[in-house]
């Protein structure tokens, strides 16, 4: 008779999924596998703790740093991204044996001492553009900055209080809103700045469809069509926002727009090329910067079911957290599947291997 002995169940922790896979230094990122928890290890002395054990949490590595574990659950655990982490491979420990790696993507700092309130934007030659737009009446020493392709940031425009959008035309102009003076102002490639357009109420998000023409988010509650010759018509009324509407075209011509109310659970419109306007998805906490992949996927710097980051929403409406991370406002794809993350104080790079929709 041949006995078939049973193996013993494996006790070392197991990565299924993490969720999500990018995030900024600071970030909270969630696992979900097995024999993630706790174990219970002896002390040597009675305590209140089950009879002289305590519960010892799993070690948590991203290459070669530890990352604070936060909580810890037998098949879900969730962890902090270290501020000084890289890109790298996820591991988790307990009681002598390690998991499967997985990568998480962290974004590399691109620059700081910035204050952006919107997208940041880059043009064809490769150059980022985003703002100091400092408090509500507030004239800044620069309004914009530049970073070229050495990685330098330079000052570039001066002059525009409270800059807000931004939007870059074929010929590699730059577009500024000023939510102060209700103006946008044009921006040649040597920093030389005239006003295009004025009488935009409280002027915020930027975006130019295939034709040129530039739509402009006044928060009061109206998206403006900019024609090329400069006729001004009004798109589409919205409910008002308590700071800013941000924009941003479809490959298929649908503007999608958000504008955060003082409700936790708001809306990324979605309007067509007749004004008509719907909700793509409504759920998210003080959506703001949104850009789109050439999928359809719009990415929302918002919070999603208490998660603050960078959402991504399905063409039927889905949502999912794809990049974690705090104080998000602006997102913004650039070539080579990455992408740009703005919070208030400082830009970041993340690799995401996603292609985004750019009109120029």
């Amino acid at each position: 008779m041949v006995r078939i002995l049973k193996s013993e169940p494996s006790t070392a922790p197991r990565i299924d999924t993490v969720l999500p896979t990018a995030a900024l230094p600071g970030g909270d990122v969630e696992v979900r596998g097995a024999n993630l928890g706790g174990v219970a290890v002896s002390t040597g002395e009675p305590n209140h703790i089950i009879g002289g054990s305590e519960f010892r949490r799993p070690i948590a590595m991203l290459g070669d740093l530890a990352a604070p574990v936060l909580l810890s659950r037998a098949a879900r655990l969730t962890l902090r991204v270290p501020e000084e982490a890289e890109s790298g491979r996820l591991r988790i420990l307990q009681n002598g044996a390690q998991s499967n790696a997985v990568e998480v993507r962290v974004a590399s700092l691109i620059a700081t001492g910035v204050h952006a309130v919107a997208n940041p934007v880059m043009d064809n030659s490769g150059n980022i553009y985003v703002t100091f737009s400092g408090q509500r009446g507030q004239e800044s020493p620069v309004s914009v900055f530049k970073i070229e392709r050495d990685g330098e940031m330079r000052p570039f425009v001066r002059g525009i209080m409270n800059a807000t959008g931004l939007a870059v035309d074929y010929e590699e102009n730059l577009y500024v809103s000023s939510r102060h003076e209700g103006k946008v102002y044009r921006v040649s490639k040597n920093g030389a700045s005239t006003v295009y357009a004025e009488g935009m109420g409280v002027a915020t998000g930027l975006a130019f469809d295939p034709d040129q023409n530039l739509y402009v988010g006044d928060r009061s509650g109206t998206i403006f069509k900019i024609a090329p010759d400069r006729q001004i018509f009004v798109f589409a009324t919205l409910e008002p926002s308590v700071a800013a509407y941000h924009l941003a075209f479809g490959p298929d011509g649908t503007l999608y727009v958000t504008g955060p109310t003082t409700s936790s659970y708001d809306a990324v419109y979605a309007i067509n090329r007749d004004g008509d306007i719907g909700v793509l998805h409504r759920g998210l906490g003080r959506p703001q910067g949104l850009a789109v992949d050439i999928a359809g996927n719009i990415y929302v710097a918002a919070s999603l079911r208490g998660r603050r980051g960078v959402a991504v929403i399905t063409p039927e409406g889905e949502a999912s957290l794809a990049v974690s991370g705090p104080g998000i406002v602006g997102f913004a794809f650039v070539p080579g599947g990455g992408a740009l993350v703005g919070t208030g104080t400082s830009l970041y790079h993340v690799a995401l291997g996603i292609e985004g929709w750019r009109l120029v």
